[in-house]
């Protein structure tokens, strides 16, 4: 059986890796030229995520990424805050979590690496449909077609393969414009390395302006101690940040900014928001070549909307089907397990236990399945900041959040 894969991302190369263990014959196309050439930023992989990934890839390879990781168990329990800084309360008790945030580029090169040769960069795909014996085939702008016994696409939230299965875009935008950036905790002053601490925090203000920011340290908090197999690209205590605002058009031509441009001008969204100039640091120390800016897209967090084709084999997986906003960090890892899942249904079209297309819609549905629990959680903290950029919801947040900092102060 042989498999084309369209997308390189973490979702195809997992799928790609998954295929060439079990021994069939895959090979994934992406049109970066760099597997490097993504965000410098990061992943969670939960339990699920590495347990599909254990499946996925060889145990050398996990090792690898596990000294790479940065272990949530070992840093301390995510903070919430207001706009000024105050402590409105903590996530749970991490200290029996396995999850672990890696790099994407860590994690990208590593499932490369787990492909081999049958990764063919540079190749830009521009079709799917069928060729004269009725086989899936993949179109591409500068190349020959290619057939197959089946074509997945794992080509992003602005997928042509799930467009050309649904006969239209799968995803909208979810009404949030992000903002992300790494700063080193060494770059910041003392009381905001002692506010911040080795955590990740979330602080959402009146008029629809959040904060996230994300702690990461693979060296010191590393899950796995072998530093002869570390190979993330932070070597060092960083914090990772996310900044969200509604959707608007000057917002969104912040997002062809770059450098210190942009960071001044969110700097400026922050303060007309009267932030406090504190809370602002992680931003202005920032690394100005990390900065960048992006649209949240999202899928329908209802299941029966997802993939909303006959199954055949054609299919699509991950982003492609349930693009979700990273506000619940589970995108990448359901998009591992959609990979896991597809390996072993397509194992069983192999063996005779099933027919292809059987076996794809049965895949299909444990996918929409997935793609609605991970759409469901991250839309909760997209409506909440939506819902503070209201009249009422800016008015209920500068007065609720007075009151839940002293609740915190006297709980402590």
């Amino acid at each position: 059986m042989r498999v084309v894969v369209v997308g390189g991302g973490i979702g195809g190369l997992a799928l790609g890796a998954g295929l060439r263990r079990r021994g069939f014959e895959v090979a994934v196309f992406d049109r970066d030229i760099d597997v490097a050439a993504t965000g410098g930023y990061h992943i969670t992989l939960d339990e699920r995520a590495q347990s599909a990934l254990t499946d996925l890839v060889e145990p050398q390879i996990m090792r690898r990424l596990l000294a790479s990781g940065s272990a949530l168990r070992l840093r301390e329990r995510d903070a919430f805050w207001d706009r000024r800084g105050r402590l409105l309360g903590y996530g749970p008790d991490l200290s029996g979590s396995d999850s672990i945030d890696v790099d994407r580029i860590t994690l990208r090169t590593l499932l490369a690496e787990a492909v081999g040769d049958d990764l063919h960069l540079g190749r830009v795909a521009s079709g799917v449909g069928h060729d004269d014996h009725g086989a899936p085939q993949v179109l591409f702008t500068d190349a020959a077609p290619i057939s197959a016994d089946l074509v997945v696409g794992a080509d992003g939230a602005h997928s042509m393969v799930a467009r050309h299965l649904a006969g239209g875009p799968t995803n909208s935008p979810a009404g949030i414009i992000g903002f992300c950036g790494r700063t080193l905790l060494r770059d910041l002053g003392p009381g905001e390395r002692q506010r911040l601490k080795p955590r990740s925090g979330t602080a959402i203000g009146p008029r629809g302006a959040a904060l996230y920011i994300g702690f990461l340290d693979p060296v010191g908090n590393a899950a796995l101690d072998a530093p002869d197999l570390r190979m993330s690209i932070t070597t060092g205590p960083t914090y990772i940040w996310g900044a969200m605002f509604p959707e608007s058009a000057v917002r969104d031509s912040l997002r062809d900014l770059r450098g210190g441009e942009l960071q001044a001008a969110l700097l400026g969204l922050f303060r007309e928001r009267r932030w406090a100039e504190h809370t602002l640091e992680v931003i202005a120390r920032a690394d100005p070549h990390s900065l960048a800016g992006f649209r949240f897209n999202a899928a329908s967090t209802r299941a029966d909307d997802l993939a909303p084709w006959a199954a055949g084999r054609i299919t699509a997986l991950g982003d492609a089907v349930h693009a979700t906003p990273p506000t619940a960090g589970m995108g990448a890892g359901a998009a591992i397990r959609d990979a896991a899942d597809l390996v072993e249904h397509i194992s069983a079209a192999a063996n005779g236990a099933t027919a292809l297309t059987d076996a794809v819609r049965d895949f299909e549905a444990g996918m929409r399945r997935r793609g609605s629990e991970v759409l469901t959680m991250a839309m909760k903290t997209v409506r909440w900041i939506l819902a503070t950029d209201t009249a009422l919801g800016a008015a209920a947040t500068t007065v609720s959040t007075p009151i839940l900092a002293a609740a915190a102060r006297l709980r402590r």
